[in-house]
């Protein structure tokens, strides 16, 4: 039997791309795990691809 009509569509229960809840959203800060140096995010720049502008570590979201 095949279903047609009603129930859901697709996997991610309608809240689009990357809309889950560990996204941030556009603002925030990352920061040093190292040194505590936060720096404001860049929308379209994951903070662990930034490096800390004291001591060079990667960052994370804060």
């Amino acid at each position: 039997m095949s279903r047609r009509g009603g129930g859901r569509r697709g996997q991610s229960g309608g809240r689009g791309m990357m809309g889950g809840p560990k996204s941030a959203g556009p603002s925030g800060q990352c920061i040093c795990p190292n040194c505590n140096t936060t720096v404001p995010h860049q929308v379209g720049v994951p903070c662990y691809n930034r490096t800390c502008p004291n001591c060079g570590a990667k960052m994370t979201r804060k």
